[in-house]
């Protein structure tokens, strides 16, 4: 892209003057010719490619967790753009912290499938990782992997590395004392992270209106002397050049970025119980189906000539297997023993801990 879309500068004078930055209307057409992203056919290809593996990932998680087959899951259909897209920016040496409904980043930045589902079932493998590889498991704690990804951040900058710590969290965790603890640490010693809000509307069931009198998310970023930028977040194109342009920002220096990404969930907040239907109206679910990232970002490839419904099918097929294989793997390590999970939770175990384990131990055949 020839012309930048962002005024770092004036972002973090501002407070009620942001404009949503779009790049594709929703019928997938290019809004401006000269904001078309620098990314080749071969990088659109997988770019979508990463898109639709994400939604068949939903959409198969979904039915494994309706079968007891996995565990806790956060549906992401809808939020491929942002998810996706974002991370689609990011280098392998970059760090991601993750909330509980990023698994698919986490996934892409390099966690095997099969570890990633064992998160989802309690299994305490599925939070090993490797020294080498940059990343924290899910957070659970609502807003606490902000005040994380300032922490790494920093030691990137201290150790000279030319990485970025980035990080997500719904437009829930924007009420969190931890969403400002964070983004003001990393601004006051211009630590390299980028912070990313999702903002889906609802904080479970409460929606984004009564959670805040800001009129957008991106503008608390302000009260903390960093720059915050609003993206159309169920628009791929538009999520990759902001958050392109955030991240050369970022890394030259000059501290880091709040991005609040527009989008929308189809689900459910989890699949623990939650009904979307008692909160939110058939007509709104309908109006942001008629955004939807993949309709879009498909409409567009098809019009260059680089997707075609065949290819889809193709691939749908293929990541299909791939879960399979990975739910197949899991469904046949052995299963944790209570007194496992007794050993996980101390560093230091208390000695009625001690005797409860002895105890399980013996009735578990050791």
């Amino acid at each position: 892209m020839s012309e930048k879309i962002i005024d770092f500068e004036k972002l973090k004078k501002i407070g009620d003057e942001f404009k949503t930055v779009k790049i594709l209307s929703e019928d997938g057409k290019l809004l401006k010719k000269n904001w078309e992203p620098e990314l080749s056919d071969e990088e659109l290809f997988k770019l979508f490619k990463q898109m639709v593996w994400s939604r068949v990932l939903d959409e198969r998680s979904t039915k494994l967790n309706r079968q007891g087959r996995l565990g806790f899951y956060a549906p992401t259909a809808g939020e491929e753009a942002s998810q996706i897209a974002s991370n689609f920016v990011m280098d392998k040496k970059d760090f991601i912290l993750p909330a509980y409904r990023d698994v698919p980043q986490l996934v892409l930045h390099g966690l095997p499938l099969y570890q990633a589902f064992l998160w989802s079932r309690g299994h305490v493998d599925g939070n090993k990782y490797p020294d080498n590889f940059p990343a924290l498991p899910p957070q659970i704690i609502i807003g606490a992997q902000y005040v994380q990804a300032a922490g790494v951040a920093l030691g990137f900058k201290l150790k000279g590395q030319k990485n970025v710590a980035y990080t997500y969290t719904g437009d829930g965790g924007t009420s969190q004392g931890d969403f400002y603890e964070g983004i003001n640490f990393a601004g006051a010693f211009k630590a390299p992270a980028i912070f990313i809000v999702q903002n889906n509307g609802y904080a479970i069931s409460v929606p984004r209106s009564e959670q805040t009198a800001a009129n957008t998310l991106a503008q608390k970023a302000v009260a903390a002397g960093i720059p915050g930028v609003q993206v159309d977040g169920m628009d791929a194109l538009a999520v990759y050049e902001v958050t392109k342009e955030v991240r050369e920002y970022v890394l030259e220096g000059n501290g880091p970025v709040l991005i609040e990404t527009l989008t929308y969930r189809y689900g459910p907040h989890t699949l623990s119980g939650d009904d979307p239907k008692r909160y939110r109206t058939k007509e709104t679910d309908d109006l942001w189906r008629k955004k939807d990232p993949l309709v879009r970002m498909r409409k567009y490839l098809e019009n260059k000539g680089i997707w075609t419904q065949e290819k889809e099918d193709n691939y749908v097929t293929e990541v299909q297997a791939q879960i399979k294989e990975a739910i197949d793997k899991v469904e046949n390590m052995p299963k944790q023993k209570i007194s496992e999970y007794l050993k996980n939770t101390f560093s230091e175990t208390p000695a009625g801990t001690k005797q409860e384990i002895e105890r399980f131990e013996a009735k578990e055949g050791k």
